[in-house]
């Protein structure tokens, strides 16, 4: 079993690589070429444990991440999200590799509202704006500063200190891409004239008033994974001319954003416009012109850890990267 840490993937394994790679997880599960699971938690003393199985056709791999999300951590200095996966021989069932998760999970999420992005958003958006300053933060960021040339990106979080701290650390990374950071005031000064806008939060009620968003921008929403949970609020969702997901039976069993206003009957299903991977397979039309408001709500799926995985893996072999552990 190869085993590889986090600055090992970082070696092999860029943001580009993160996005083709889940763009083929997508494609894989809108043609029904995975089996996933929706993810079963249990509750310990400091937080949540879940645990997501998948099988991906197409390269036959088999895998499961294990994740946490202790909130206590961030006061330990350790992350907020600590991750594992296991990736198995689809022909005999062993172990064959073990990753670091958490840098996965960051990259694999990050790159879904990456490849949204690429595929939603205007092509010359030049302003982004940033909700949320944690563990996925940065990721995020690296992701639209991937697919997009954005000039400046506004950052909010209900904390001024936390932005201030991230601005400090991503810094060198928006520069690499000739990118202007900038602290927001408020929500609606973060949103004001952003054309691509994501949000990575926990919160459990809306983090930006949805009237707000501006014609033409594209939203990601990324952070809300529990039915409790709703970063973007009703209205932005109603406005939306095309709301896109990247797995409809798990956002609709788990995200807060579409569960509550559903609840409260302000839409339906028909909301949907469908999932990332029948865009690219060409299944359903994205953004039909210049000022249309486009939307994607992601809560994740064990198939894009696999994927992603898989390619880290063969990348690794491949550099002759990581430590052969035998059991």
């Amino acid at each position: 079993m190869l085993v590889l840490s986090g600055e090992e993937i970082r070696s092999v394994f860029t943001m580009r690589d993160a996005i083709e790679a889940d763009k083929e997880a997508f494609v894989l599960h809108s043609q029904g070429r995975t089996q996933v699971s929706l993810r079963t938690g249990v509750e310990a003393p400091g937080g949540t444990c879940l645990f997501m199985p998948a099988f991906a056709g197409g390269i036959d791999r088999p895998g499961i991440k294990i994740v946490s999300v202790f909130p206590g951590n961030a006061a330990r200095g350790k992350p907020v999200v600590p991750a594992l996966v296991v990736l198995l021989d689809g022909a005999t069932g062993e172990a064959e590799a073990l990753l670091d998760g958490t840098t996965l999970t960051q990259m694999r999420t990050a790159a879904i509202a990456g490849a949204a992005t690429e595929l939603l958003a205007l092509p010359d958006a030049s302003v982004g704006a940033l909700f949320g300053t944690g563990g996925q933060a940065e990721a995020q960021l690296e992701a639209l500063l991937t697919v997009r040339p954005l000039v400046e990106v506004r950052v909010y979080d209900i904390d001024p200190g936390r932005v201030k701290a991230f601005l400090e650390r991503v810094s060198p990374l928006a520069e690499r891409h000739g990118a202007r950071l900038a602290a927001a005031a408020s929500p609606e000064a973060a949103l004001e004239g952003a054309q691509v806008v994501t949000a990575v939060t926990t919160s459990p009620r809306p983090v930006f008033p949805g009237n707000r968003v501006e014609p033409g921008a594209h939203v990601n929403g990324v952070g809300s994974y529990t039915p409790q949970m709703q970063e973007l609020d009703e209205v932005l969702l109603a406005r939306a001319d095309r709301v896109f997901v990247d797995n409809r039976e798990a956002v609709l069993a788990e995200a807060g954003d579409l569960i509550v206003p559903m609840r409260q009957g302000c839409f339906g299903e028909e909301r949907l416009a469908g999932e990332l991977g029948q865009l690219i397979l060409g299944q359903v039309p994205g953004r039909g012109d210049r000022e249309e408001i486009t939307v994607m709500k992601t809560v994740g799926f064990a198939a894009l850890d696999v994927v992603a995985g898989h390619r880290i893996l063969e990348k690794a072999r491949a550099a002759g990267v990581g430590r052969p552990v035998s059991l």
